[in-house]
């Protein structure tokens, strides 16, 4: 059980992740030199990336049947674009996509997942030669003109959104290829951590020799070695969790962790109902804010989830939404 517990506060970490950039992304606020912005900066894309292939590896390890993977999709896709009416850049209904990319690959070996994520990551780079990467986008104002045309939504959500199929579907493949390795072994967690390391330096050598964006390691555009880079990050971050999680639990922590990465579901869309909320009715989202502020804001709504998720876990087994979703997708579970 300790590998599961590690990989709930991944999850809590790559949700805290993701809500500093889209706090920064909704109050509008200008990256600067300092350093709250530096780290912002360096959250950006990896956070999101993280939590699509903790998503993948939570596929591999629970051995879903195709329906029930679809009728999840399908649960996703509905909450949101629901989600996206108050948000543009939701991930969800990406999610939704992603899985059924997964769906097609659920019977695959490890080793035809890896195939498969190099196909899309090449698929994706196809599609940057053929196709405008900046038609739709206003970057001005970071506002997609065309979003709610059925031609500018199936742009937006296969090649250039926030976190477009391709090839952002790759790290979905990815986490359930590595969800089907030994992660209680402490071979394969090396092996993250020395592999992934390896692979996130790797990626930042072609942006210094070619001043091309997409060769960089930026989630915008989402080049391959952003992919490798973002996979990189993300495998040192789960193996040094899986690694060092008997020292974190001895710490006394580790409930503080776990707690919310189980309900990160109901915690992400809470973040954007309620934390920028919040931020929206004190008239802070028109870029009046820093990037220490911001900074200070999201470390607090994180640090007020974790105490959420502490106190409900008490007396539910799941989050509000997990739970709805599972009532919806999978009765017979429920």
């Amino acid at each position: 059980m300790q590998r599961f517990e590690a990989l709930d506060a991944a999850r809590f970490l790559a949700y805290c992740g993701m809500v500093l950039v889209n706090f920064r992304i909704a109050a509008q606020v200008v990256p600067g030199q300092d350093w709250a912005s530096g780290f912002i900066d360096a959250l950006e894309g990896r956070a999101a990336a993280l939590f699509v292939i903790l998503a993948g590896i939570g596929v591999g390890l629970a051995r879903l049947s195709v329906s029930l993977l679809l009728r999840r999709a399908a649960f996703l896709f509905v909450l949101g674009l629901i989600n996206m009416t108050v948000f543009d850049a939701d991930i969800l209904h990406f999610y939704a996509l992603y899985f059924l990319i997964g769906a097609a690959f659920l019977a695959s070996s490890p080793r035809g997942l890896w195939l498969g994520a190099l196909g899309i990551v090449g698929l994706s780079a196809l599609a940057h030669l053929i196709f405008d990467y900046d038609r739709g986008w206003d970057w001005s104002t970071l506002t997609y003109t065309d979003l709610w045309t059925l031609p500018g939504f199936l742009r937006n959500a296969v090649f250039n959104g926030w976190h477009p199929v391709l090839p952002w579907a790759a790290f979905l493949l990815i986490g359930m290829a590595i969800g089907r390795s030994q992660l209680h072994t402490i071979c394969i967690q090396h092996r993250l951590i020395m592999w992934g390391f390896g692979a996130a330096v790797l990626a930042l050598f072609p942006r210094i020799l070619v001043s091309d964006p997409y060769l960089g390691t930026a989630s915008i555009p989402p080049g391959p070695f952003y992919i490798l880079a973002g996979t990189g990050s993300s495998c040192v971050v789960i193996g040094l969790l899986l690694k060092l999680w008997p020292r974190i639990q001895r710490l006394g922590i580790a409930a503080a962790l776990t707690a919310p990465g189980r309900i990160s579901l109901t915690l992400y869309v809470a973040h954007i109902l309620i934390g920028m909320g919040i931020l929206d009715e004190a008239g802070l989202l028109n870029g009046s804010l820093s990037a220490v502020q911001i900074l200070g804001y999201g470390v607090g709504f994180c640090v007020a989830s974790s105490g959420f998720a502490l106190v409900w876990r008490r007396r539910f087994h799941r989050g509000p939404l997990e739970a709805l979703m599972r009532f919806v997708t999978d009765r017979s579970r429920a």
